[in-house]
């Protein structure tokens, strides 16, 4: 068996840069505007109904906003997305006048320029140490016209996947 590691966060840091994950962007309507962030952790977890997960890593900002709202909208980027996954991984959020903001027929702002939009409620958020697991119940979808690439965010940079990459 190997040795233990010296400092378990930095091995558990270390072990979850060699993990791919999908990229999202969560958004929602604060106070002062439409805010978001980029978020790698969002996973299916049921189909019927639909529900999803996320974390966020902290309680202020835009993940304040986030935790706060009683909807926010899940952007699931793919490569034809990574600038705004990049926009939204960095502080400061567009302008609600941004041409980068659509609006659903429910009124919430959302980025057209992602591949998909779920529209969700929150459903329960469970503080856990420094982060917050939120579930989330998706209410309505939009489905981007054009789809680029799979995105994946891997040992702390946005990657491709494309049919080179395909194993089997």
């Amino acid at each position: 068996m190997p040795d233990a590691p010296a400092d378990l966060t930095d091995a558990y840091k270390t072990a979850f840069r060699g993990h791919p994950a999908g990229v999202a962007v969560i958004t929602a309507e604060g106070p002062d505007g439409p805010t978001g962030l980029t978020a790698s952790s969002v996973a299916s977890v049921a189909v019927d109904p639909p529900v999803l997960v996320f974390s966020l890593s902290t309680n202020s900002g835009s993940a304040g906003v986030v935790l706060g709202a009683p909807v926010f909208v899940v952007h699931l980027v793919d490569s034809h997305g990574v600038a705004l996954a990049k926009r939204f991984a960095s502080t400061g959020s567009p302008a609600a006048d941004d041409p980068i903001w659509g609006t659903l027929p429910s009124g919430d702002r959302y980025l057209p320029g992602a591949a998909t939009a779920l529209r969700c409620r929150p459903l329960s958020t469970t503080p856990i140490g420094s982060s917050t697991v939120v579930v989330a119940e998706v209410l309505d979808i939009v489905v981007g016209l054009g789809h680029g690439e799979p995105l994946v965010y891997h040992n702390r940079e946005f990657h491709s996947l494309t049919d080179r990459s395909r194993l089997s």
